[in-house]
């Protein structure tokens, strides 16, 4: 795993699927209570990452327009 200040780097797949890993590795019970711990703290970032990310692609859906001949456009507001 990368060390945490990575996860305001990564990418949307990148991070969902070590969120999916840190859940299957909990899940499994096969860590000790500090390493569980740790991996829920990482996890919990992860997701934070994830909804950061999914708000940004909505505000960008949400930009997108057509108008009453169906030409596509987005306006000109920058995220």
């Amino acid at each position: 795993m990368a060390p945490n200040e990575d996860i305001d780097q990564m990418e949307f797949e990148e991070a969902l699927k070590e969120l999916e890993d840190i859940v299957k590795t909990i899940e499994e019970g096969k860590s000790s209570l500090r390493e569980s711990v740790d991996l829920y703290e990482r996890g919990t970032m992860l997701k934070k990452r994830c909804d950061t990310i999914l708000e940004s692609i909505q505000l960008r859906i949400n930009q997108i327009s057509c108008d009453k001949d169906g030409i596509v456009s987005q306006s000109e507001m920058e995220l």
